[in-house]
């Protein structure tokens, strides 16, 4: 999301009330609603397919093969994610522009040879009893899901944010009507419009990212040349998106809580659902996260940085400091006030929503907990967010692997302590890498300016 505190400074320049309502709208959309995209496309596909769809548990395997793909596929591509962007920040900051397309493609190439290699050999092997539209499909959108991943990170340096959330919604609301129309088939049919709004989405991004950056190369592949992306930015996307996976990956395999869906995917319906609903209540947190940590912060961050280069005076230099950690505290505070408030929310109205959806009340403690886990997971997305700034490397590398190691025992622990600790694994791994981070970061914080001009190489 870096850059996007350009356009957020924009609207609070107007200084109103509606400018600063506009401003969080505008970054609740941005940072979540793809997200939100997803999470209602798949959600309208089962709930209109029902009673079309012949059997309903059709539908069942829809929604489970989906949510396989987008897990697997975030965790394979979470290295170059994370590389990649900073290969691509470094060439710009060089003003070397005419390398960012060719090496996009040759990300691009890497994705889908890697990516489509796995799927085939998994598809083929663990799925015999599936039809082979099935597994084409499946492979297919697999490896668009995965170039997705790779081409939404990388769009993020183009600030373009406005036509990246239009074509998130052009492709899922092709999606959505593809896999409507082509309901009648089946899960292939359903599966057959996913990879069509998909496909959709993944042409629309690239023809911008070309726009946006013409070379008269068009392949190259010196992001894979040693020390060109860092082993730690890798080893950080891998340990994160594991880290928000794996809880239900355990779930999802151990016998006492799941069942078999189709093939060897399974399914944990006692877990599933809360923690689904649950993310949806990150948007307010997300919001406050974009606004306060992308302009105040930044703003300052640049400030800082500037007069540390350009040899701005001592006094100036002190005071940019000052307010880039004040900035960076108060953000943080404001993303942990706003959603404890939304936790009060979903506390108080969980019964009346559970109703709504005509879901039972014996999901309730786990949604309650799992709210709390996505609200510290927007809580440690902020202090990453400042340690990504400032170029903390190993304190990223630490706090991620926190992440997926705690919520890997912790959620083993749970499930044989019994079901009123379910969810509890996911929310104490979070909040021993959010108070973790955040001593950290104090750490850091109080000593920027020795660090800054001490430590250099």
């Amino acid at each position: 999301m870096a850059g996007i505190g350009f356009e957020l400074r924009k609207i609070l320049k107007r200084d109103s009330y509606l400018s600063l309502f506009q401003a969080y709208a505008y970054a609740g959309l941005i940072s979540a609603g793809p997200w939100v995209l997803s999470i209602l496309g798949v959600l309208l596909i089962g709930l209109l397919s029902f009673g079309s769809v012949v059997p309903n548990s059709l539908i069942t395997q829809f929604q489970v093969s989906v949510t396989y793909l987008i897990a697997v596929s975030l965790v394979l591509t979470g290295a170059l994610q994370l590389g990649f962007t900073r290969y691509v920040a470094d060439r710009l900051f060089e003003k070397n522009d005419r390398r960012v397309l060719p090496n996009l493609s040759g990300a691009l190439f890497t994705t889908t040879l890697v990516s489509g290699t796995l799927a085939a050999v998994l598809l083929f092997l663990f799925f015999p009893e599936q039809s082979l539209l099935y597994r084409v499909l499946m492979l297919g959108s697999f490896v668009t899901l995965c170039n997705i991943w790779i081409l939404t990170i990388f769009l993020s340096s183009i600030k373009v944010y406005r036509a990246i959330l239009g074509l998130f919604a052009l492709g899922y609301g092709i999606t959505v009507l593809g896999a409507l129309w082509l309901r009648q088939y089946g899960l292939e049919g359903l599966l057959l419009g996913f990879f069509a709004g998909h496909v959709v989405l993944m042409l629309g991004m690239l023809m911008l990212s070309m726009k946006h950056y013409p070379s008269n190369l068009y392949l190259e592949f010196d992001i894979l040349t040693r020390g060109r992306m860092y082993r730690s930015l890798l080893l950080v996307g891998v340990f994160y998106n594991l880290g928000i996976w794996v809880d239900k990956f355990v779930f999802w395999f151990h016998p006492d809580t799941s069942q078999a869906i189709i093939g060897p995917l399974r399914a944990s319906l006692i877990y599933d659902l809360p923690i689904f609903l649950a993310y949806l209540a990150i948007i307010p947190g997300m919001a406050v996260f974009l606004v306060r940590l992308e302009t105040d912060f930044v703003e300052y961050y640049e400030k800082f940085y500037d007069a540390v280069r350009k040899g701005g005076t001592l006094q100036h230099i002190e005071n940019m400091r000052n307010e880039m950690v004040y900035s960076a505290r108060q953000g943080i505070l404001e993303i942990i006030k706003i959603q404890s408030i939304t936790v009060l929310i979903v506390f108080v109205a969980g019964p009346s929503l559970l109703r709504m959806l005509d879901i039972s009340e014996l999901y309730l403690p786990l949604l309650y907990v799992d709210v709390v886990s996505a609200s510290l997971q927007v809580v440690l997305l902020g202090v990453l967010n400042v340690f990504f700034y400032l170029d903390q490397r190993r304190i990223l590398v630490l706090l991620a692997a926190i992440f997926v190691a705690g919520n890997l025992v912790f959620t083993l622990i749970s499930i044989s302590l019994g079901a009123p600790f379910y969810g509890y694994g996911f929310a104490l791994s979070l909040l021993i890498a959010v108070i973790t981070g955040l001593r950290l970061l104090d750490r850091k914080l109080d000593l920027l300016e020795y660090e800054t001009f001490m430590l250099q190489k």
